[in-house]
């Protein structure tokens, strides 16, 4: 699978982290990206094309392992996605028989590890706490967010606003996800999670990510949560979240919030060259 292309057609992977699946295609031997909003979009159409919550692919870096770059099921870009991320390390460190790798992304430089639980640790930076950073349309109090249900707003290289209810897991993140994704306090949208505390540093939770709808997790968005419970005087730094899709934990340290979590590789595949001919 180091080949990103071949004359029959462009090889792919499909993973999933705790649920969170993606479309992986390795492009660090060609010379740009294959990847268009058309062809992420054909893609992630779960009955015509392979599916997925988001596209990831991977290109070459200076001073890194490897490049990162995201797409969401809508053909838009994403900024950040954590699940993907580990999962993407887990492959690369396999292919470059590494325990630890350093990748570059749309946020910067962050780091993976593998654990000796086969777990997948990655660093995914400082959350981003000013109004600006996210951004926000203006200067709110960001753990006030003035919207219904008193949420607070955190960025992990893409925006986040962050519910705590009384019960996520009969929460459907579907019947208010979309509107406050596109509320005017987000410029570029936001990604929409609802909370609850279940037990000491415990969070259940259930996410509406944006350009994707309903996700079985979104690491990008367990961090947030995280932070915000902690900022909100709920948790502690180390907080474990229960997602659809499986346990995510977050321990936010001084040098980033970093998140561990189980890997998948599911299957590799080829896309036809009639599919790809559509796209052109």
């Amino acid at each position: 699978m180091n080949n990103a292309s071949r004359p029959e057609g462009l090889a792919f992977l499909k993973m999933h982290g705790a649920g969170n699946d993606f479309v992986v295609i390795d492009s660090r031997s060609r010379a740009g990206a294959v990847v268009t909003p058309a062809l992420a979009r054909a893609l992630g159409d779960r009955n015509r094309g392979v599916g997925f919550d988001q596209l990831a692919e991977i290109r070459p870096a200076t001073g890194a392992d490897f490049t990162l770059d995201f797409w969401n099921s809508d053909g838009s870009r994403a900024g950040a996605c954590g699940n993907a991320t580990r999962c993407v390390s887990d492959y690369v460190m396999r292919d470059l028989g590494k325990t630890a790798v350093t990748l570059v992304t749309a946020r910067g430089g962050l780091s993976a590890q593998r654990l000796e639980d086969g777990r997948v640790s990655v660093n995914m930076g400082p959350p981003q706490l000013d109004w600006r950073d996210l951004p926000l349309a203006r200067e709110v109090d960001l753990l006030h967010l003035p919207l219904d249900g008193d949420p607070a707003a955190v960025g992990m290289g893409n925006p986040h606003c962050v519910f705590f209810v009384a019960d996520a897991g009969t929460t459907d993140p579907a019947l208010r996800g979309p509107a406050v994704e596109t509320d005017p306090l987000f410029p570029q949208k936001t990604n929409v999670e609802f909370a609850s505390l279940i037990g000491p540093d415990r969070l259940r939770m259930r996410v509406w990510e944006r350009g994707a709808g309903v996700t079985l997790a979104c690491g990008s968005g367990a961090c947030a949560t995280a932070v915000a419970a902690h900022l909100r005087g709920l948790t502690g730094r180390q907080v474990a979240l229960e997602l659809d899709g499986g346990v995510l934990e977050i321990d936010w340290r001084a040098d980033g919030v970093w998140m561990t979590g189980p890997v998948a590789h599911v299957f590799d595949g080829w896309l036809s060259p009639d599919f790809l001919a559509a796209m052109a």
